[in-house]
């Protein structure tokens, strides 16, 4: 009863809504490349936007410059506002695409993975949102390199949502 009326920790951060990382990565990839890999994981045959961070919304082929961007920043809205569950995924070509619900993705180049690898090493833990626990086979919160690369690859989208700009749409091959 009495910790009711207890005042919070002056040195406790504030709750934020919905959770987010501490960590926004500078170590941007360039986003010609992300588009090149999803459009060879595709086989050309999705359209697909592009916010300003590299994360990738696919999308519906055949929508509208207009319909295509508010599809893909409705995509990253419910993905944000929801547990932002991710599934990363190792790729033929080395790169790891990491799945998300309502057909959001990231990809993790792993020529800027190793290029990058002590500031991934030392700050995955600083990708994890506010108070969320993600169980792996390691334990809550414990991940292999793969996951480690998946989590700095999930702080863009973290990013984009928090501002999302659609810089680009790729339609799919004719």
């Amino acid at each position: 009863m009495l910790g009711l009326f207890k005042k919070k920790s002056q040195h406790e951060p504030p709750k934020r809504f919905p959770p987010v990382p501490d960590w926004q990565p500078t170590e941007r990839q360039p986003i010609e490349w992300l588009i090149d890999r999803m459009q060879y994981y595709t086989g050309g045959k999705k359209d697909f936007a592009v916010f300003e961070n590299g994360s990738i919304a696919l999308l519906p082929n055949g929508l509208s410059d207009s319909e295509a961007v508010s599809h893909a920043k409705s995509a990253l809205h419910q993905v944000f506002h929801a547990h932002l569950d991710m599934n990363p995924m190792p790729m033929d070509d080395g790169n790891i695409l990491v799945g998300y619900n309502h057909d959001m993705a990231s990809i993790v180049l792993e020529d800027h993975a190793q290029m990058h690898w002590k500031v991934i090493n030392a700050n995955y833990q600083r990708a994890i949102a506010t108070d969320e626990v993600l169980i792996t086979p390691l334990g809550p919160n414990q991940f292999d390199d793969l996951g480690k690369k998946a989590l700095f690859g999930r702080c863009f989208l973290f990013m984009d949502a928090q501002a999302p700009k659609v810089v680009q749409i790729v339609r799919h091959a004719i």
